[in-house]
């Protein structure tokens, strides 16, 4: 198995390093930074001022990708999914392909001031969350699981960076 993470629009390289490292921390597997797309105009709804998440996986999917390969999109936009006000993630089973915001990962985004080791931490659990999704898993009901619904920042930071012992097996 392998992991690539893509930037979409303008992220930070060493962002986008920090959580290169991270995820290969957590599944032990090769991770790759490659080049995705910087126009995400086409999933920008105007009238809600965020983009639809699904139209960027759809965007990511048609890139084409290896067997075996897991593939997330990394980006500083906001995203919503329909009936939902915003999402910080979103996963294509069929795909293998997930999308990560950061936008509300960041203290800054709740007028707080910067904390980088806790926005890495949030992202790196919404990453992982997403990654399981593209392995079959659902939503957990353990809140400490990293598969646990995130509802809220709360919600992201009580739950823990790995896989309980339910949703663990699912992965080998």
């Amino acid at each position: 198995m392998k992991i690539t993470l893509k930037p979409l629009g303008d992220v930070a390289k060493e962002i986008m390093t920090e959580l290169k490292n991270r995820i290969c921390g957590v599944f032990n597997c090769p991770v790759e930074i490659k080049t995705g797309f910087s126009s995400l105009a086409h999933a920008y709804d105007r009238e809600r001022e965020q983009y639809l998440s699904s139209k960027l996986i759809a965007s990511l999917n048609s890139s084409g990708r290896e067997r075996d390969e897991k593939i997330v999109g990394i980006t500083e936009v906001d995203l919503y999914a329909p009936g939902l006000k915003f999402v910080f993630g979103e996963a294509s089973v069929a795909s293998g392909v997930a999308i990560v915001s950061l936008c509300r990962l960041r203290q800054e985004y709740y007028g707080l001031s910067p904390e980088k080791t806790l926005f890495l931490e949030r992202a790196t659990k919404e990453i992982v969350h997403e990654v399981g999704h593209t392995f079959g898993l659902g939503h957990c009901p353990n809140t400490r699981c990293v598969m646990h619904f995130s509802n809220s920042l709360a919600d992201t930071d009580l739950k823990g960076m790995g896989f309980c012992d339910k949703c663990c097996p699912i992965l080998v």
